[in-house]
Parts: structure tokens; C-alpha cells; sequence
């Protein structure tokens, strides 16, 4: 069993307001070399949107050719290179805006890997919202974060509360889950992976698969769904060339947060076209009497 302890999916969070000014600034790793990350952006300020702003066509190519120029000068000058930028509609925008009840003008980001479930790093970043900034607000240089607050930030972008757990029933995940690595090779079984409510890896049991390995695999998944509790589903992934299967189960147990509630994935890595029948939801139920 490999603990993950140290390994981190969410690099660098920062918080700005929607004036410009850079209010915090939190590296809990440097940047991994070489692959692809997302730099991911959530709006919580109270600048309403007017749905009568049309701007004519020039005014609206004025803007963007502003806007592309200006994004890809702060990326030349980081030595990055944007290489995708997703934006929602104005119509979407427009309902997001109406049905929110943020207090100030703060803009928050944060430089992930690519295969995090955006719903649940959300889920994070708005409960540190919620717990720290919003009393921070307006964003000034004389309201710090503090260091307990820092590190409850730190706590919350790594699942603290969720790895703990983890640490604590080691013993038993570890003998549990070799012991169905064992009964299940022939069926090509060859690792389980108990991860967060956002896919961050927190342990991996498998004599094929290292750390990294696990890393490099979840960043070829694509397109995983919506998973109702107790249920699984499997995706193609690669490693070295070579595809595998990936069972994906979502639990019903995990850390709750200030109300929060974070449920454990298992994420079962196969040879492909591995058949498991009923054994991802077995799997799961024994992991879930541990956890749970």
C-alpha cells in the first residue's frame, strides 16, 4: 500500500478581487514538468451582469481581441502556454448571477490537474469562501489571512479530514484490498486506488502501479459522468502504451465539513475487457464498512 500523503492535485490557489488587486497567494507544490494542468476560475463576486448590454459586433471583436492578447502576453511571460479556454454562455452567466448572494467582488483560481471533478474542487473552494474570505471582504493588504486560516485552507485543498480516515483503518484497507487483488487477478485485477470526493488519489494498493503511474493514468480518462452513490461505471484509460479499464465506484461514506459532505471513490485499474461482474459494488461494500 502506497500513501499518497504527499502528493497534491491542487497546486497553486489564489484569491484576487475583481479590481485586480492580488490579495493571496497560497504554492502548496510546485507545478509538476511536462503535462497538461487546468487553471480553473470561480466568480464570487456581486457584480450584477445587465442583460441589456449588447455590444455591436466591432465593440464585442474590440474586446476579445483585447482579451486574447492580454491572456497570452501573461502566459508568455510565465513561460505557459493556453492552449484551451472554456467559458459559459451569457444566458448561463446571466442565471448564475441572479440566483447568487456573494457579499464582495472576489475572484478565485486555482491550477489543478485536469482529470479533478470541477463540481467538487467547487465544493472546496466555495467552503473556504464561505469559512475564511468572506469575512476578509473588502480584500485589503490589512486583512491578512492568518496562519490557523492558512492552514485550515491547506486542509481543505488536500482532504485532510479524508486521508486522515484513510490513515487511520490503513491496516485494514490494506489487508482487505490485497486480499481481493489476490482473489481477482485472474480476472485482471491489478490495482484499487481510494480516492477523494474530487478523484485525488489518497491510497493505492498494487504491485503494478507506482504513484506516479496512478497520476498518468486518471490524466487520460475522459468524460466521466455524474455517479449516483453505490453505483459504478468503467472508462478506457492508457498507461505506456497500452489501454486499461477503470472502475469507478462511488461510495457513500466520507468526511463531512462544516456540512459538506466528501464521499470516497475506489477506483478499480484492469487489464482491458476485464469482465468483474459484481465485484466493483462487493468491493466497494467492504471498503464501506471500514470507512463508513
Amino acid at each position: 500500500m502506497e500513501d499518497l500523503s504527499r502528493k497534491v492535485t491542487i497546486y497553486k490557489f489564489s484569491v484576487i478581487s475583481s479590481y485586480g488587486f492580488p490579495y493571496y497567494h497560497l504554492v502548496l507544490k510546485d507545478l509538476p514538468k511536462g503535462i497538461k494542468l487546468y487553471l480553473r476560475f470561480f466568480d464570487f463576486s456581486k457584480e450584477a451582469i445587465d442583460q441589456e448590454d449588447n455590444y455591436d459586433h466591432a465593440n464585442s471583436f474590440e474586446l476579445h481581441a483585447g482579451l486574447v492578447s492580454a491572456l497570452f502576453k501573461f502566459a508568455h511571460s510565465m513561460n505557459k502556454n493556453i492552449k484551451l479556454l472554456e467559458f459559459d454562455s451569457s444566458n448561463e452567466i446571466n442565471m448564475e448571477k441572479k440566483e447568487s448572494k456573494y457579499s464582495g467582488n472576489v475572484l478565485i483560481t486555482a491550477q489543478t490537474e485536469r482529470y479533478l471533478f470541477h463540481k467538487s474542487v467547487f465544493e472546496k473552494v466555495n467552503l473556504i469562501y464561505k469559512s475564511i474570505i468572506i469575512d476578509k471582504i473588502p480584500l485589503s493588504s490589512s486583512m491578512e489571512i492568518l496562519p490557523a486560516e492558512e492552514q485550515i485552507i491547506i486542509d481543505i485543498l488536500t482532504d485532510a479530514e479524508a486521508r486522515n480516515r484513510v490513515k487511520h483503518h490503513k491496516s485494514k484497507i490494506n489487508h482487505v484490498g490485497n486480499d481481493f487483488l489476490i482473489h481477482l487477478k485472474n480476472y485482471g485485477l491489478n490495482g484499487i486506488c481510494i480516492t477523494s470526493f474530487d478523484l485525488s488519489p489518497i491510497i493505492i494498493l498494487s504491485k503494478k502501479y507506482s504513484v506516479d503511474d496512478i497520476h498518468e493514468i486518471l490524466r487520460t480518462i475522459r468524460n466521466i459522468p455524474e455517479i449516483s452513490p453505490l453505483n459504478w461505471i468503467y472508462r478506457q484509460a492508457t498507461y505506456d502504451n497500452e489501454q486499461l479499464w477503470v472502475y469507478i465506484y462511488k461510495s457513500d461514506v466520507g468526511p463531512s465539513i462544516d456540512g459538506l459532505f466528501e464521499p470516497y471513490f475506489y477506483l478499480l485499474f484492469c487489464n482491458p475487457h476485464s469482465y468483474l461482474g459484481e465485484n466493483p459494488g462487493i468491493i466497494g461494500s467492504e471498503f464501506n464498512k471500514i470507512l463508513g
